[in-house]
């Protein structure tokens, strides 16, 4: 019986596991060859390895987040959410990956846009928050778009506490970047609210009572 290759364990995989925590400068070489392995297993782990050495450069954020292997493009997003970026076609492909396939991509770019603040990101993530299928994109768009607290989110945020529980929730989080009678009533409908962890959030911000 012969067993399939693809099962066996990989030194190389291994070496890419642990690559990012070693105090050792020539394997900078190592990690930066597998960001372009065939095997987009290898160009995860050698993203994360990179990632935790600092030496991704642009082009390898670019390359990340357009590649075509969807693990690939997740992995990207969820790092750069903490990476300070300075080139801005790397934005430009965050924005686009707000149309993707995938909605775990989506999750990643809405959660990275809010995490670095881009206002130019707004439009499109209200898109989400309304729009999306999935509501694990919807629960985050509204989470991005309270931490931009840009007035143009208003009615998103507000018509999410019409949504599913955890969006809800989310909303009620949002809101508190924001103020006016239309907010207040809002939350004060939501203070009476089925779920019980709505009904919390509001209490916690203390608001939405007479």
């Amino acid at each position: 019986m012969h067993s399939d290759e693809s099962t066996l364990p990989d030194d190389v995989d291994e070496q890419l596991l642990v690559a990012g925590y070693r105090d050792d400068g020539s394997l900078d070489s190592f990690i930066a060859e597998h960001l372009g392995d065939p095997r987009g297993r290898r160009r995860v782990l050698a993203l994360r390895a990179a990632n935790r050495r600092g030496i991704i450069a642009d082009a390898d954020w670019r390359r990340a987040l357009s590649d075509v292997d969807v693990d690939v493009r997740r992995e990207a997003l969820t790092l750069i959410a903490a990476v300070p970026i300075n080139d801005p076609t790397i934005f430009t492909l965050l924005l686009a990956a707000l149309s993707d396939d995938d909605a775990l991509v989506v999750d990643g770019a809405v959660f990275a846009l809010g995490e670095h603040l881009y206002d130019p990101a707004v439009q499109g993530i209200i898109t989400v928050a309304t729009d999306h299928e999935d509501p694990r994109c919807r629960e985050s768009a509204i989470a991005a778009l309270g931490a931009l607290g840009d007035d143009r989110a208003r009615p998103a945020i507000l018509a999410a506490l019409d949504d599913k529980p955890a969006v809800r929730r989310r909303a009620i989080v949002a809101l508190a970047n924001f103020e006016g009678p239309d907010i207040e009533a809002a939350l004060e409908r939501a203070s009476e609210d089925r779920d019980w962890q709505v009904r919390a959030a509001v209490d916690q911000l203390g608001r939405g009572e007479d």
